[in-house]
């Protein structure tokens, strides 16, 4: 995923359609010169409606395509002939997507199956034609309903990337290394904090030709829940991974420390997180002796972990077997 063309966040305008008004229709024919109130319904206005698509990975794009409009409901007719419904508006979204209120930030749904529709903004209902308000008392009556008028608002969509397992680090940890080494991914890699500006997804190969997900999330430096760094933009992502894997260079001043401000963040943006299942993996380890990783493990904290090297290919097998075993269970 390029910088370029993952877009995770969007605002559009949304309009959906008026309801058509109903009919005051009198039953004319050539036997019939007075008869009764026989006016259809309007129709009801289009939905702007969003509905999920497998098949996209961005909200790309929705960044030059930012006013939605529906259609207006037809007026009702004669011979209680109803106005044709207005036509509904669907916007394709990738899985994962929220959309949320713009005034109030209120999560109004999620988007996380393949052709799964919420309605966004609701049309306007069709007014009543005359034939519902004739009575005993009022046997030709010639008035009707409006219909509704439509309605026009801002809406937010933001997209939390959908996998199985989320990297969590600080950044130049080595995530962007890992994902390119156990993964066919491709993610930039360079040895400066912030190479990953948007999170990249790779898919890792298991046994049994069975696989998972994995996402590179752009690193995490303290303060990120208030918004520092690439703060919220981010930590949003992680909200779907079912199991994050944290990962702490060996050459870290402190593994402990940087794990637990790590474990911190995560907690500050959302406690609900510290429920999915957690590994530590050291990464870089190939720089350690054994005698040096009996040392760092009397100081690990109190999480499953063990030492990793991408560039020397040290521990990923067994890797692979613990986040499989976390995913599943």
């Amino acid at each position: 995923m390029s910088n370029s063309n993952f877009i995770d966040y969007v605002k559009i305008h949304c309009r959906s359609g008026n309801g058509g008004s109903g009919s005051t229709h009198m039953h004319r024919d050539n036997w019939t010169a007075l008869g009764g109130p026989d006016g259809g319904d309007g129709g009801r206005g289009g939905h702007v409606i969003i509905r999920g698509n497998k098949n996209l990975w961005t909200l790309l794009h929705l960044k030059y395509k930012r006013h939605i409009r529906a259609g207006h409901g037809g007026h009702g007719g004669a011979s209680r002939s109803s106005g044709k419904d207005g036509e509904d508006v669907y916007v394709e979204v990738p899985l994962g997507t929220v959309a949320k209120d713009v005034e109030t930030g209120e999560v109004l749904f999620e988007i996380t199956q393949e052709g799964e529709e919420f309605i966004l903004v609701k049309g306007g209902r069709g007014g009543l034609g005359n034939d519902h308000f004739k009575s005993s008392t009022n046997q030709t009556p010639r008035y009707a309903q409006s219909g509704e008028p439509y309605i026009e608002e801002s809406k937010i969509l933001e997209l939390k990337v959908l996998a199985d397992v989320g990297l969590v680090g600080f950044p130049n940890a080595g995530k962007s290394t890992l994902l390119s080494v156990v993964s066919a991914a491709k993610p930039e890699i360079a040895n400066y904090p912030f190479t990953t500006l948007v999170p990249n997804l790779g898919i890792v190969e298991y046994r049994d030709h069975r696989s998972f997900v994995m996402a590179d999330i752009p690193g995490i430096i303290e303060g990120a829940s208030e918004g520092k760094g690439l703060g919220l933009r981010f930590l949003r992502h992680i909200e779907r991974n079912a199991a994050l894997l944290f990962l702490v260079p060996a050459d870290s001043d402190d593994i402990k420390k940087e794990y637990m401000t790590l474990l911190n963040e995560l907690e500050l943006y959302n406690p609900e997180l510290l429920d999915k299942e957690r590994i530590l993996a050291i990464s870089k380890s190939d720089m350690l002796d054994d005698e040096l990783k009996e040392e760092i493990k009397k100081e690990l904290p109190e999480v499953e972990s063990l030492f990793i090297s991408s560039v020397a290919q040290q521990g990923l097998v067994e890797l692979k077997d613990l986040l499989w075993a976390k995913i599943n269970s």
